[in-house]
């Protein structure tokens, strides 16, 4: 009965997240501020750039097949920069970081990120869909991998003490996860 209820739970919390359509007035997130999508039509290059309240997208078709393209594009190459910005900041906080660890972009259905037994971080760039609260979380938890590679005791007392509101900021990304990773 319990897993019923909770099933059913999960189905009423999905039933107002429409599949996103890549056209104008849709939401879409950029480092947790939600955006209105606007679509404009043009004969130059495919452009996608923050104006204001909206995240512009110029294309020479409306084709959702192409914005969505064009959005993902933008969305990778802003990962890189700020996901590599925040990793920087985040092991500046923990001590026993001594050297950036290598990392990757990759994208996963599942997990915002991962860590390898050789200690490379693999984050997934959707997550500079959201905040910098969240951001930070996850490239902590990875990084305290580099010292506790389980999820022991030991490993959640060293998250504790690198990010001690960690589990405020986790239930905050379960919240937003599928409206900032409908895609």
């Amino acid at each position: 009965r319990w897993v019923q209820n909770r099933l059913q739970e999960i189905e009423d919390s999905r039933r107002h997240l429409l599949p996103r359509e890549y056209i104008s007035g849709e939401a879409v997130y950029y480092l947790g501020r939600r955006y209105r999508l606007k679509v404009l039509a043009t004969q130059d290059s495919p452009a996608v750039r923050l104006r204001g309240g909206y995240l512009q997208v110029t294309i020479g078709s409306r084709n959702p097949a192409d914005v969505r393209a064009a959005l993902h594009t933008w969305y990778r190459a802003r990962a890189k920069r700020a996901l590599q910005t925040r990793l920087e900041v985040v092991c500046g906080r923990l001590s026993w970081i001594k050297q950036l660890p290598p990392t990757s972009l990759r994208q996963m259905k599942a997990r915002w990120g991962s860590c390898s037994p050789t200690g490379r971080l693999t984050l997934n760039p959707d997550l500079v869909r959201a905040p910098r609260e969240c951001i930070d979380y996850v490239i902590a938890h990875e990084l305290c991998h580099l010292k506790v590679h389980d999820h022991s005791s030991r490993f959640y007392r060293l998250l504790e003490t690198s990010v001690p509101n960690w589990k405020d900021v986790k239930s905050r990304l379960d919240r937003l996860a599928e409206a900032i990773l409908a895609t």
